[in-house]
């Protein structure tokens, strides 16, 4: 008996393995399944052990991860130890308490100040462990270069160049200097009052003779206001025949501070009184 064949497709693979088999109830059925289960345990074998053949342009996780790990970094990009205060130290003032620590980055062990070029301000001393401290004997602006290294280290030492401005916590200055006026000797002055305190101020100006004797032509105590710059402050008064040096004087008190700060000038001769007894 010829055998007829029916074919159907196997409702599990869509894509696949297509089923055959006689219309006589062959119990032999002739599939192709198997080939496809086979293909398919291959393929997971292969990608297990890490093959190139598991799919096309596929590539093993730990080898991707190997190709971006970052490169070690490179000792030279290291720029060692680097002062961090800025070249413009804050300002300081006469006999007024000053204190600044210098900083550094990039060091693993102890480090070391000290000034190599210049001086600080007199009154100032710089500490090795980066402490300047002390209080400034006058005003005036400083220059000097600091060094700092690493313990056991000499050749870590690195240089930075630093300017400190000492400035007048009480600036007595000339506005209308001292002249004859006939039998008087008058002028002005300014004061400035620069530090963050209200200061007790007691102003005095003196022309003093040839023979010693001193007389009081301007005189004034009140409150000088912090922040107060250039107040003017006149002076003048009639004198008998003769030569005058003229002395202003200022003093500035803080009292809750136990601060005091003076100032004075004085003419740079004597100014001749011609008329009068």
């Amino acid at each position: 008996m010829e055998a007829k064949l029916e074919l159907w497709e196997s409702k599990e693979w869509a894509f696949g393995p297509q089923t055959y088999a006689d219309s006589q109830g062959w119990d032999s059925m002739h599939k192709v399944r198997w080939l496809w289960q086979v293909s398919a345990l291959l393929a997971v074998l292969a990608c297990a052990m890490g093959l190139a053949v598991c799919q096309p342009g596929w590539a093993r996780a730990d080898e991707q991860q190997a190709g971006t790990e970052a490169a070690p970094a490179d000792p030279q990009d290291d720029p060692g130890l680097v002062i961090e205060n800025d070249s413009d130290l804050p300002e300081g003032y006469p006999g007024r308490h000053y204190e600044l620590r210098f900083h550094a980055r990039g060091g693993v062990s102890t480090l070391h100040w000290r000034v190599e070029k210049g001086a600080v301000p007199p009154g100032l001393q710089l500490d090795d462990s980066g402490l300047l401290h002390g209080e400034p004997v006058r005003a005036g602006e400083f220059q000097f270069t600091v060094s700092v290294r690493e313990s056991g280290m000499p050749e870590s030492a690195v240089q930075k160049g630093f300017v400190l401005k000492v400035i007048s916590a009480l600036a007595l200055n000339w506005k209308d200097p001292a002249r004859v006026n006939g039998n008087r000797i008058e002028g002005s002055v300014t004061v400035t009052n620069t530090t963050p305190d209200d200061m007790d101020l007691t102003f005095i100006v003196l022309a003093v003779a040839g023979n010693g004797r001193a007389t009081a032509i301007g005189y004034q105590h009140f409150m000088l206001h912090r922040g107060t710059f250039g107040m003017e402050l006149p002076f003048g008064d009639t004198l008998p025949h003769g030569g005058y040096v003229v002395h202003v004087d200022v003093v500035g008190e803080v009292a809750p501070k136990k601060l005091i700060y003076r100032e004075r000038m004085q003419t740079p001769r004597a100014l001749q009184v011609t008329v009068g007894p």
